[in-house]
């Protein structure tokens, strides 16, 4: 197995150019909402299966509004329609780009800790009388076990 399985920079210029990109997208998508947990818990989803039910649904308002109460919004469906389609692609394609951030993100911090944890084991036994001391001292202290209070002995 790669033990090193990145291996890449990301310049100042390059990381400045994505975020300009990513800032592009937000403002591309003036309308995104953020929803609370509990309201994301208490709205009804549209998932695959549901797809289908809901162009049907927006056929048959469509073709036959004179049974739907006066406030009902053909019009606001259809449009709630195109942007739930619309957006889906966008989203298929953020889903997998943040998966590879994270993944990368992931194995890059990975990575890193291993290397810090090679230093500190070489630098604690040996590094004596090479002035690593305080530093050594200075790095321990991540590993340091809090003291457990009374009330969590009990």
């Amino acid at each position: 197995m790669n033990t090193n399985p990145i291996d890449a920079t990301l310049s100042p210029e390059d990381q400045a150019a994505v975020l300009a990109a990513l800032a592009t997208i937000e403002e591309k998508l003036p309308f995104l909402i953020d929803i609370s947990p509990e309201q994301r818990i208490s709205l009804p989803k549209m998932g695959d299966k549901s797809r289908a039910f809901v162009s049907k649904a927006a056929e048959v308002a469509a073709q036959n509004p004179d049974f739907l109460p006066r406030s009902f919004d053909v019009d606001e469906m259809r449009r709630d329609v195109a942007l739930f389609e619309a957006l889906q692609p966008i989203a298929l394609k953020l889903t997998q780009l943040h998966e590879l951030v994270d993944d990368t993100l992931l194995a890059a911090g990975s990575e890193a800790y291993t290397a810090a944890l090679t230093v500190y084991t070489y630098a604690r036994n040996s590094g004596k009388g090479q002035a690593l001391d305080t530093v050594v001292d200075e790095m321990s202290r991540r590993f340091a076990r809090r003291a457990r209070s009374a009330t969590s002995r009990r």
